[in-house]
């Protein structure tokens, strides 16, 4: 537990069950009201925790790109994209998705669960070229436009075609693309269904349905527009779900979703964090948080920096600031454009600013491999969220630490 009143430490460191459209109780409330600001009621000693060493063990899959029972022309892609052999998650589900078994899917973070089930619809694509296919589903913008582009580089050449249908985007642009029929439709749930009332999408012609971070897809903040999808998919003839965590309190709800489903779990789904360094920073009255902020981010060992805000204005405040003393830092939060959110997004992985400021969206949007720390500036209202926060650190076996700051 860091405490930074003395100033000398704060140096330191459809075909399935027709029941969804129903009413499901439950789930926590995000608790602002009027686009205000609730206090946290989490108790800070949460969020103290030594790191306890992970021996992070390298899945080598017994078998080459060049041995699975797939499409040459996407075999010579993958080839081209450096990929050697399959990872777990995508050697160990490859075969029943090829047969079209529905799937419940379990990795970690960066273990290829995108490519998991991109390579089988690519596949499948590549003797019927059917339009529109599959529809997959994501909770974030940033997520979805990671997608598209990994179906981008695995199908040059291959004349298959997907419409990327996000928020903070001009609507109209995508009805334009729309006008050509894509073999995936890659969305986010507020556009997906926008498009639908307006009768641009029929989500009767898709095949097969992907629900990505399907945790977060299922809780209280998505579940209803997933169940207008579910139900609006009368055609639906296979389903997967794939994340890194997974909710005991939504086992009933995938098992209405999924018919006789595999299951591939290579974690047990409870994400703890407990390989990444947890401090909290307890603030006396007349502590100065920003200029403790400044200090710690300033350190050597401090590379690269996620902070997470609460609110819109808040993130776009604290950027604002670190600017100004010097810290190059960028935003991403709701009220910035999709484009500006990329190039925050670029800049951070390419390491041309030190600081990415950013409302809960980043827990999700973002993989970046080399995040060395986490700071919450404000307790965060749930420790679901906390939890998302903090694993955008210590990702592959490397260590991380996080710092959440106590008024």
């Amino acid at each position: 537990m860091a405490n930074h009143s003395n100033k000398n430490r704060s140096k330191q460191s459809g075909k399935k069950r027709p029941n969804h459209g129903g009413k499901r109780k439950g789930g926590h409330q995000r608790g602002r009201q009027g686009g205000g600001f609730k206090p946290s009621t989490l108790d800070p000693n949460m969020f103290v925790k030594k790191a306890v060493p992970v021996e992070f063990k390298e899945y080598r899959s017994d078998r080459l790109i060049a041995d699975l029972p797939i499409k040459k022309q996407l075999i010579d892609l993958l080839l081209n994209k450096g990929y050697e052999r399959p990872t777990e998650i995508q050697d160990k589900t490859l075969e029943a998705l090829l047969d079209d078994r529905d799937i419940l899917g379990i990795a970690k973070t960066g273990t290829g669960k995108t490519g998991a089930f991109l390579i089988p619809i690519i596949d499948k694509l590549i003797d019927h070229n059917q339009k529109p296919f599959a529809l997959i589903v994501l909770p974030t913008r940033e997520l979805a436009i990671q997608v598209e582009e990994e179906f981008k580089s695995m199908t040059k050449g291959l004349n298959l075609y997907s419409a990327c249908l996000i928020g903070g985007t001009n609507i109209n642009k995508d009805i334009k693309v729309l006008n050509r029929p894509s073999n995936i439709i890659i969305a986010t749930p507020g556009r997906l269904l926008d498009l639908v009332n307006r009768k641009c999408i029929d989500l009767r012609k898709f095949n097969t349905l992907i629900l990505d971070e399907f945790d977060r897809m299922l809780d209280m903040g998505f579940i209803h527009d997933v169940k207008k999808i579910l139900n609006g998919m009368q055609q639906r003839k296979h389903t997967l779900l794939f994340s890194a965590t997974m909710d005991n309190k939504q086992k009933n709800l995938v098992n209405e979703i999924l018919d006789d489903p595999i299951s591939v779990k290579l974690s047990d789904g409870e994400s703890t964090g407990d390989h990444i360094e947890q401090q909290i920073i307890k603030l006396s009255g007349d502590d100065d948080k920003f200029k403790i902020l400044c200090d710690m981010i300033r350190q050597d060992d401090v590379d690269k920096v996620l902070v997470f805000e609460e609110t819109k204005h808040r993130v776009n405040k604290l950027c604002t600031k670190l600017n100004k003393v010097g810290i190059k830092s960028d935003q991403i939060q709701g009220n910035k454009s999709q484009n500006a959110r990329q190039r925050a997004l670029k800049s951070f992985k390419k390491g041309s600013i030190k600081v990415l400021v950013a409302t809960d969206v980043a827990a999700r949007g973002i993989d970046v491999a080399d995040v060395t720390h986490v700071f919450n500036y404000q307790l965060p209202l749930s420790y679901d969220s906390y939890i998302h926060r903090i694993g955008r650190t210590g990702r592959a076996g490397r260590s991380g630490k996080a710092f959440t700051f106590v008024d």
